[in-house]
């Protein structure tokens, strides 16, 4: 036993931070040969690392930091001297470079026995024959996927010679969508989402799963019954200067779109408001990353009780880019307490590097029959190619959880969107304790990706089932029509997916709950799926089973394992 040693104790922190997602970038080589072959190698790192920086960024709009070392991995030695290293710097996400002939099992094999079994690797390099890095690349990718672990490999593009290589548009942003999915899964894990109230409403398609989603994710949840947020809203416990202060900018930015006929429905507005303060603060005293809140039955829809004002403000907000103090980070918000929805729009949120939510009932599906009959009854001539018409609409729309920025176009400015913005009384047979709806249409010419995880006890697995999708608008009186056939006052989004038909779309629906997001990748969804272990599913009849240029190559090791969800459930 040692002598005259003492434990440490480690100084006082004021507040816990969250583990930061940090990309270590290295490259291997080869003692044998020659130098200017090894500077170019080193050169390449940098070169890729530069080229890294800045492009990835978490919701809050900070940049993820990119470390390198001009330490070449040629050996067991210096892979011990880069894992040190890539250790110092907090390093969780790793990519390699080569370009160089080199020996897997003395280099990155040794190098990644000395992280944990689930931190992402992308091996990046290009089709250059000289030494060859390419080689060294399929040698490694196919020795790492025989062990039955996940690999990413991006066989890219630079020059043959020269010792500052460019690498290709193509190859940097294919690199990118994979840091966005190592991001995503690496900053996540850990974290927690708060959630208000039990069970969804009775909706077994939005359980919590608590045991699966701890294991799948590494996600915690945090449940909170509503009796506390009644109480502290009894107990007045927010900022009073606060809530006049957003009072008054929806009373300027909504105007007389905010219906409000009564003192007494002034005040339950001023309620639904001062919700939104309170969940804020105790989502920031969590650290949380999203939330939902159950409502109904026992908040707002139960008489037997006292009804309280509808969340939907607050819902939006949560899930928008700005609120009254300016731009903020978008915080995905579950409405009716749905977490498999919350996860949807959390996980897409991040992968799309903080663009907005939209969360939506998968309310009514038009086949083009449909429109037209309804047309006819309301004496409308369409127009014959409208892709509406030819293949279909989808009405989504739901009292809650609607980003205001989903009324207008991405890239437009928030006074822009609440000019599109009404919020009438909330229909008081399905909440008797009153307050505000908030209702927009969302413009034509969105796209993204629309889906839902769901989840099978079976297998005991999480699936995703999405499809690209984009935005449409139909003529005013007919668009006008359809919105008064569901509920007027809640926003509508017209949706067309790409390859499901509207048959397929309504007997594939996982449940009543739909959620999309602009600007993210399909790759980036897919590498994220790989390292989870969530089920990719699209069963469109349409959609090839590989689109070369959108989707992410198969990873090796699915194949090896006898396919993408024999590998999944092994794992």
């Amino acid at each position: 036993m040692a002598k005259n040693v003492k434990a440490l104790k480690l100084p006082s922190i004021d507040k816990g931070t969250p583990k930061a997602p940090v990309i270590g970038v290295y490259a291997t080589g080869d003692p044998r040969i020659d130098q200017e072959s090894l500077t170019r190698a080193q050169n390449i790192v940098e070169i890729v690392s530069g080229e890294l920086a800045g492009q990835i960024v978490t919701p809050d709009g900070n940049a993820v930091d990119i470390v390198y070392t001009d330490v070449l991995v040629d050996s067991e030695s210096t892979a011990d001297l880069v894992a040190q290293q890539f250790r110092d710097a907090g390093v969780n996400i790793l990519i390699c470079l080569p370009d160089t002939w080199a020996f897997p099992q003395l280099t990155t094999i040794s190098l990644l026995q000395q992280f944990p079994q689930d931190t992402p690797l992308n091996i990046t390099c290009g089709n250059s024959g000289p030494k060859p890095g390419v080689v060294y690349a399929q040698a490694l990718h196919g020795a790492i996927s025989q062990y039955g672990r996940m690999v990413a490999l991006n066989v890219g593009s630079w020059p043959d010679t020269g010792l500052k290589p460019k690498p290709t548009k193509a190859t940097i942003d294919s690199l990118i969508d994979w840091c966005y999915a190592a991001v995503t899964r690496v900053a996540l894990k850990g974290r927690r989402v708060m959630i208000f109230g039990h069970d969804s409403m009775g909706m077994e398609t939005a359980l919590a799963h608590i045991l699966p989603t701890r294991n799948t994710f590494g996600l915690e949840i945090t449940r909170l019954d509503m009796k506390l947020l009644a109480d502290m809203l009894s107990k007045n416990a927010y900022d009073k200067k606060e809530l006049a202060a957003l009072r008054a900018w929806i009373d300027k930015s909504v105007g007389k779109r905010l219906e409000l006929k009564t003192e007494t429905e002034s005040k339950r507005f001023d309620q639904s408001l001062a919700m939104y303060l309170i969940v804020r603060d105790l989502m920031a005293e969590l650290n949380a990353v999203g939330g939902g809140f159950m409502s109904q039955l026992e908040w707002g829809s139960d008489s037997r009780g006292v009804p309280l004002p509808v969340a939907d403000l607050m819902e939006s907000l949560f899930n928008s880019t700005f609120d009254h103090n300016g731009a903020k980070p978008a915080q995905p918000f579950g409405t009716e307490a749905d977490c498999q929805g919350l996860l949807t729009m959390l996980f897409m949120t991040w992968l799309s590097g903080g663009n907005p939510p939209l969360f939506m009932d998968f309310r009514k599906v038009w086949e083009g029959a449909e429109i037209k009959a309804l047309a006819k009854k309301l004496k409308i001539a369409l127009p014959k190619s409208a892709p509406w018409l030819k293949k279909g609409v989808v009405d989504g729309n739901n009292s809650g959880s609607a980003s205001l920025n989903w009324a207008v176009k991405p890239g437009s400015k928030p006074e822009a969107a609440m000019k599109k913005i009404a919020m009438p009384i909330a229909d008081d047979a399905y909440f008797p304790g009153g307050g505000n709806s908030v209702t927009f249409v969302s413009p034509a010419g969105i796209e993204g990706i629309a889906g839902r995880l769901t989840y099978c006890s079976l297998n005991n697995k999480f699936s995703l089932i999405w499809d690209e999708a984009v935005t449409t608008s139909l003529p005013a009186k007919l668009e006008k029509a359809m919105c008064n056939l569901t509920n007027w006052n809640w926003p509508h989004t017209f949706l067309i997916p790409k390859y499901a038909s509207m048959m397929e779309y309504k007997q594939y629906a996982p449940a009543n709950h739909l959620h999309m997001t602009w600007g993210l990748p399909i790759a980036r969804l897919q590498h994220w799926m790989d390292m989870t272990g969530v089920l990719n599913c699209t069963p469109w009849a349409a959609r090839p089973s590989f689109i070369e240029g959108v989707d992410r190559p198969q990873p090796l090791v699915h194949l090896l394992a006898g396919g993408e969800t024999a590998y999944k459930s092994l794992i």
